[in-house]
């Protein structure tokens, strides 16, 4: 029998010899075992991920309050400019089909036309995410609010439809500091209103209806009114447990009442990796390690774009009579992109 399988088995005839049986370049075969690699480590990521909402119940953000604005436009659009970057991520991948299936047919000016494009789709993408990372670390208007019996809650929209954080017109100052006189009404002309509105709360320097700004004048708070106001408890406290919701207005007396006696870190804005507005410490870290680190593959998956792009103008492969290396970059992008699809599930959406 031994004898009867040698016979059969014959490398030159049926391999051809050192030739791969699945007729794929080894420098292909290499890119898989890569994305196979990578995908498991992914896969650990959003395992974790998943563990850790498991665990926070309750207290874990929803997607939709966290992930709500848009740049220029303010707050009031869920998921709006995630799922723009979405589709502008998938978009390239479309892109990058093309420009491989112009590469098999030796067609390099369709082949630079389409690197273009997926070199563009990936710069909008990471200039996206690095807005959206700078919004979530700066937070919201309102921030996360410690209550009386030592319960912390967000504010979300009430029942009757679109929260709406009351604008502040200016800031008129009743005693003058080292830079504003006595008198002097500030608008968003002279400072940023929002900034130093967050940056006296954090301190600990509004007083009522008084603002202690930071040359040491004190000004009058002109600012319209909060509307559709909801506190979602995220941590329970002496009276309140996770999930309570508190609306209207004594919700905003609440909340007012929460800072106005002047203690600090009573507000938290925004998140880092110590502290988070938005709910538990572990959301803002594997927020930010998630997505940061798929944020890493895609700035290398632009860089290789380019770098393959300048051999494609430079007519490397047009010389080697294939463009697989076009194919190999491919591979990657369209992981990268899957990838996302995922995150943006998982993280975003559920």
């Amino acid at each position: 029998m031994a004898g009867h399988a040698a016979h059969n088995l014959n490398q030159t005839t049926d391999w051809g010899g050192k030739t791969s049986p699945f007729k794929i370049s080894y420098g292909k075969i290499m890119m898989w075992f890569f994305l196979l690699s990578d995908a498991l480590t992914f896969g650990a990521f959003l395992v974790a991920l998943g563990f850790a909402r498991y665990a926070a119940q309750d207290a874990w953000p929803i997607g939709e309050e966290t992930f709500n604005a848009l740049p220029f436009l303010g707050s009031g659009f869920p998921l709006a400019y995630v799922a723009f970057m979405t589709f502008l991520l998938i978009l390239s991948s479309v892109t990058m089909v093309l420009a491989v299936e112009a590469g098999h047919r030796m067609d390099k000016k369709g082949v630079i036309k389409w690197m273009i494009a997926t070199i563009i789709g990936g710069f909008f993408f990471v200039g996206s995410q690095a807005w959206e990372w700078s919004h979530f670390i700066h937070g919201t208007h309102f921030g996360r609010v410690e209550l009386e019996d030592g319960s912390l809650a967000n504010v979300v929209a009430g029942p009757n439809g679109k929260l709406k954080f009351g604008e502040i017109k200016s800031f008129e100052v009743i005693e003058a500091g080292h830079h504003y006189r006595s008198g002097q009404v500030l608008t968003s002309k002279d400072l940023d209103l929002d900034h130093e509105w967050q940056h006296a709360v954090v301190g600990g320097h509004i007083h009522g209806n008084e603002i202690h700004l930071h040359d040491g004048s004190v000004a009058r708070i002109n600012k319209e009114k909060d509307e559709n106001v909801r506190l979602l408890v995220k941590k329970t406290g002496g009276k309140y447990k996770i999930g309570d919701a508190i609306d209207g207005e004594e919700a905003v007396n609440m909340y007012y009442g929460a800072f106005n006696n002047g203690t600090p870190t009573k507000v938290v804005y925004g998140a880092n990796m110590t502290e988070n507005e938005y709910g538990p410490k572990t959301y803002a870290n594997l927020f930010f390690f998630i997505t940061g680190f798929h944020g890493f593959h895609v700035s290398i998956g632009v860089l290789i774009n380019i770098i393959i792009f300048i051999n494609v103008l430079m007519g490397t492969y047009e010389r080697r009579g294939h463009y697989e290396m076009v194919e190999k970059s491919g591979l990657y992008w369209h992981f990268v992109d899957l990838v996302w699809v995922f995150v943006f599930t998982f993280f975003y959406l559920i």
